[in-house]
């Protein structure tokens, strides 16, 4: 071990259901097959821990913190979870993944604290935008426009499921947001992952404001998250109809449908149910975190 070299971080954030943890499925992934250790603190806005089971990750270098965002709430046990995974853990890496209603460049603040400054090399913020969300123009607003206008990278992802046509007018409704940082285009998170740990990131980061800026006046009181039970052998119209009526921002979970075990992602008005990657843990089965706009 040795924990006497800096280690970056790296901060996926984005609105709900933007694909974060498509993304971080995808670094760990290419972290593994590289020989590379990467740590992850995941952030969990309602108290059901869903996470870790899409990652399919349950070791040492995971830590799911719920229950709040890591930019204000839970920024003493982001701190204190940072400094364990260096000590316990020694990473190469780290990454931050925040809820979807967190604020990257606060989060970023936390960075500053002692006694983690003292070993954080550097760190960035990347965005990821969910590109048929941003078409549509629903809960655009607000929480959105904080997190694009504080990414040092923008991933404008699902591109697949907007008409290639619509993309470059995107990506200027991105640009009026915020004129500076890189936009990159994706599918499912796929891009060149070693563009998101920079070798320059000081340049990435000159134009960040200084490490003494205040935080962002915000609030998540707007939103709410709850958990709703799924009975085994529901039919799958039927569930889709249930949960189209919630209005929910994002919906995720597992359930056991007549066809077998399905994972269900819902932002918005889109609703998928599909197998899972991973296999869940069996008391997380039945259960769906739902976030509303309040």
């Amino acid at each position: 071990m040795n924990q006497g070299r800096p280690v970056p971080v790296l901060v996926v954030s984005g609105f709900l259901g933007s694909g974060k943890t498509t993304l971080v499925r995808r670094l760990l992934a290419d972290a593994q097959a590289n020989g590379v250790r990467v740590a992850v603190v995941s952030n969990e806005f309602g108290e059901l821990g869903i996470d870790a089971a899409l990652l399919g990750t349950l070791d040492e270098d995971y830590v799911e913190l719920r229950g709040g965002c890591v930019c204000c709430k839970l920024s003493d046990q982001l701190v204190d979870t940072l400094q364990m995974l260096r000590e316990r853990a020694d990473p190469d890496r780290i990454v931050v993944e925040t809820s979807g209603v967190a604020l990257p460049y606060d989060t970023q603040l936390n960075f500053w604290r002692d006694p983690v400054r003292t070993w954080i090399a550097d760190d960035a913020a990347v965005v990821v935008v969910n590109a048929e969300q941003l078409r549509s123009g629903r809960d655009i607003e607000g929480t959105f426009e904080q997190q694009v206008t504080s990414a040092d990278l923008l991933l404008l992802n699902q591109i697949d499921r907007v008409p290639e046509a619509d993309w470059d007018s995107l990506e200027a409704r991105l640009r009026e947001l915020e004129p500076e940082a890189p936009i990159l285009r994706a599918v499912h998170g796929e891009v060149d992952l070693e563009l998101l740990f920079p070798p320059d990131p000081h340049e990435l980061r000159a134009r960040r404001r200084a490490a003494a800026a205040p935080a962002s006046p915000h609030t998540h009181e707007r939103f709410h998250a709850e958990e709703i039970a799924i009975p085994a052998g529901m039919q799958p119209d039927a569930l889709r109809a249930q949960l189209e009526a919630l209005g929910a921002l994002r919906v995720k979970g597992f359930v056991e449908l007549p066809e077998g075990l399905r994972a269900v992602q819902g932002v918005g008005s889109r609703i998928d149910i599909e197998p899972p990657q991973t296999q869940p843990p069996a008391e997380l089965v039945g259960r769906l975190v739902v976030i509303r706009r309040v």
